[in-house]
């Protein structure tokens, strides 16, 4: 039963954003909800909750996720300007999506190799 709140509750927040950009054409509150850490947020409430009876493990779990989300992020906001980019010039949503998703995970692959030159591992 708590695996299906959890989905539901993380598809219930994708659904809000979308319903906001495409039904209410508002784009902005769109962007402004889903760049919200929400389910950075809501992934610190699970782990919690799965750990409340240990909460040496939940604070130290917590503490770990945090900062790798931190870290993660900023290799992920590139794309966010690519994607753009290519729509405007005319590449095709597929394609743009494509090289915002190569883009990430280079990124991603890069900022790991990073970390683990400072004792971060994945």
């Amino acid at each position: 039963m708590l695996v299906a709140v959890k989905i539901l509750t993380s598809a219930v927040l994708i659904y809000i954003v979308n319903e906001i950009v495409v039904k209410h054409s508002k784009p902005l509150v769109g962007s402004l909800i889903a760049s919200l850490p929400l389910v950075s947020l809501l992934t610190f409430f699970w782990i919690y909750f799965d750990l409340r009876a240990k909460p040496d493990e939940a604070i130290e779990k917590l503490a770990s996720h945090s900062v790798g989300v931190f870290w993660f992020v900023i290799p992920s906001l590139p794309a966010f300007l690519l994607i753009p980019y290519l729509l405007k010039k005319g590449i095709g949503f597929w394609p743009s999506m494509v090289a915002g998703c190569v883009l990430t995970v280079t990124l991603y692959y890069v900022m790991s190799r990073i970390l683990a030159r400072f004792g971060m591992v994945m």
